[in-house]
């Protein structure tokens, strides 16, 4: 006997629109009510909306995904997800994106395997262009870093007589107070250069 078909829509943030998942999920046929949307961090990722879908989830029963990437993270994630729903639960998954992954009594033996191995190589190929991404931002950011270029907010730079103000800091004969109203500043600000102009050896010049 055949089940309910529940549809999972996902936003990673609350500015990301959820439209083209709803509408493929309508003409996958899916009743409005069986339809689940989730606005979650991707940060997080906790999922609570999720989590009480699969809890709910009976055998037989279809789980559809606009997209792999709706079942989790990384590709760690998505293998646990899909093996937990098809091997443990006994839910089917389609993943309308990738017609190769529909998991429905209806298709044989291999049509389940093929799907199994797409999934992994897909999840495979997505976890290893993430990670790819980030090598390619670090390197370009200590190439960068070597060429000179600072990253962050600009420093300002002290105005003058900074340093005689500073020494004098040090020496105890000034107050940061006193110092910082006299450059213009706030006290928190004079005081954290000064310290920091000291540690770089300022006195020492």
């Amino acid at each position: 006997m055949s089940g309910k078909t529940y549809g999972y829509v996902r936003v990673s943030t609350r500015g990301q629109k959820e439209d083209r998942q709803l509408i493929a999920m309508r003409e996958f046929g899916i009743p409005p009510e069986r339809i689940v949307v989730e606005k979650q961090s991707g940060k997080d990722f906790e999922r609570p909306v999720y989590l009480r879908l699969v809890h709910s989830l009976e055998r037989g029963d279809v789980l559809v995904v606009k997209s792999i990437d709706r079942l989790g993270r990384n590709y760690a994630e998505i293998l646990e997800q899909w093996g937990s729903l098809t091997k443990e639960k006994r839910v089917a998954i389609v993943v309308l994106d990738m017609p190769l992954l529909d998991t429905r009594e209806e298709r044989d033996l291999t049509g389940v395997l093929v799907a199994d191995i797409v999934l992994q190589l897909l999840s495979y190929v997505a976890q290893t262009e993430r990670e790819y991404l980030r090598q390619r931002q670090a390197e370009g950011i200590a190439a960068a870093k070597e060429r000179g270029v600072r990253f962050g907010r600009e420093r300002i730079a002290m105005p003058e007589g900074f340093e005689e103000l500073a020494i004098g800091w040090a020496q105890g004969r000034v107050s940061a107070v006193q110092a910082g109203r006299e450059l213009g500043i706030s006290r928190t600000t004079f005081k954290r250069r000064a310290q920091e102009w000291v540690r770089a050896g300022g006195l020492d010049g």
